[in-house]
């Protein structure tokens, strides 16, 4: 067996991930490399292995074999450095419900070892960016579900890092915070950073994403630019196509119509 090569400048780069609960496949040998400065979209059906690919990176599933490499460091022997590098908006949301956002940001940033000036000046930027200044100071336990994504991404956001993961990150989020979102992950990429986004909306990754890898059965079965992957179609076909469409037989549901 050929050795793992060596890890590129590449922000991500995976190779041969497995992952397996008792008789359960999740990851089968995957193999991903996402560009500097992409938006990176990771599409693909429920179960097929996306969350459980973006968990592994930051460290919270243990792979059962495999590498990941984060900005060159080995994110599976050295979790710590490697997350110093990640900002993540994960599902189920990674908060505490007991603290208002600005407690939760300025708890972030002290374990982040950040000074407290930088801290209160960015999460000040961050709740006024986010629409969230005047419920800062709220518990988030009585945040809508739609703040609470956007509390995950400023925290996410506030170290400044240079690979931002994101499992499904616009669901429940109203058509206005929506727009801020992704204007700010415009922006962080201007600045150099990079986007891994996880979602089963196919247009909002049409509309965001420059690159994408299809997923099925723990495996990437199709990656590359998006519109070269998307041709003349929309990503939706194309994904369709690539994946297979369950046909349904129109009498197993006789009684609604």
């Amino acid at each position: 067996m050929l050795p793992p090569p060596l890890p590129s400048s590449a922000p991500l780069r995976i190779h041969g991930l497995s992952k397996r609960y008792d008789e359960t496949v999740a990851l089968d040998h995957l193999h991903l490399e996402v560009p500097a400065g992409s938006c990176f979209g990771v599409v693909g059906p429920n179960g097929s292995g996306k969350s459980t690919t973006l968990r592994s990176v930051v460290g919270l599933v243990r792979p059962d074999a495999g590498r990941i490499w984060v900005h060159g460091i080995d994110a599976i022997a050295d979790v710590l450095a490697a997350r110093a590098e990640i900002g993540a908006v994960l599902d189920p949301l990674q908060l505490f419900e007991r603290l208002s956002a600005r407690e939760f940001l300025v708890t972030l940033g002290e374990l982040r070892g950040l000074e407290a000036a930088t801290v209160a000046a960015r999460s000040d930027d961050l709740f006024d960016v986010m629409q969230l200044s005047d419920d800062a100071d709220r518990q988030i336990a009585g945040y809508s579900h739609g703040m609470r994504k956007k509390t995950a991404l400023a925290a996410a956001l506030l170290h400044r890092p240079r690979l931002l993961l994101l499992d499904e990150p616009f669901e429940g989020v109203d058509p206005v915070s929506a727009r801020t979102m992704r204007t700010m992950l415009e922006r962080f990429r201007s600045g150099g950073g990079t986007v891994v986004l996880s979602s089963h909306v196919m247009d909002l990754v049409e509309r965001l994403c420059d690159h994408l890898a299809v997923i099925h059965g723990g495996r990437v079965v199709l990656t590359g630019r998006t519109d070269e992957l998307r041709g003349d179609r929309r990503l939706e076909d194309a994904f369709i196509e690539v994946i297979g469409e369950r046909t349904i037989d129109r009498s197993t549901l006789a009684w609604l119509d």
